[in-house]
């Protein structure tokens, strides 16, 4: 896949592709994605999901599925990332892991369209305030990159 972006943006991409070292992404963005053509965007790629997809369960899959909830996709992609970042790609699993208090950073790219439709990123939290700490704001063209590291009480 070969995205145009600017120079700021391509920093920022890059340095977050090698500090990441796996990646949770949800059932319905795996289905929707149509599972990448067994290609995800990162690798080990865990899919929390209630049913596996037995067509993707085979030695050298692209995909791990974890029936057993966020703690335990969380817990494990941290064991495959080793040193690295465990990336939480999709709203629904942010609020799960901002729910079970298991975020230390948040990173958003806000994209100046409203699209209307969709899992807005925090509807549906079940916590109490939490201060987040700025760690990151660039602004490049048609986006802006924020970073937040979260105040652990």
């Amino acid at each position: 896949m070969v995205l145009k972006v600017s120079p700021q943006s391509a920093a920022i991409f890059k340095s977050e592709m090698e500090n990441s070292g796996a990646e949770i992404w949800g059932r319905k963005t795996f289905d929707i994605a149509h599972a990448w053509d067994g290609h995800p965007p990162g690798t080990p790629c865990f899919i929390v999901t209630h049913t596996v997809p037995q067509e993707w369960v085979y030695e050298g899959s692209p995909f791990i599925f974890v029936t057993g909830g966020i703690e335990s996709a969380v817990r494990q992609a941290k064991q495959a990332a080793g040193e690295k970042n465990v990336a939480i790609c999709t709203a629904n699993l942010l609020q799960q892991c901002l729910n079970a208090g298991l975020m230390d950073e948040i990173h958003v790219n806000l994209v100046p369209v409203l699209l209307g439709k969709g899992v807005r990123l925090f509807d549906h939290l079940q916590i109490e305030p939490m201060t987040l700490e700025t760690i990151r704001v660039v602004a490049a063209p048609g986006v802006t990159h924020l970073g937040f590291r979260v105040v652990k009480q």
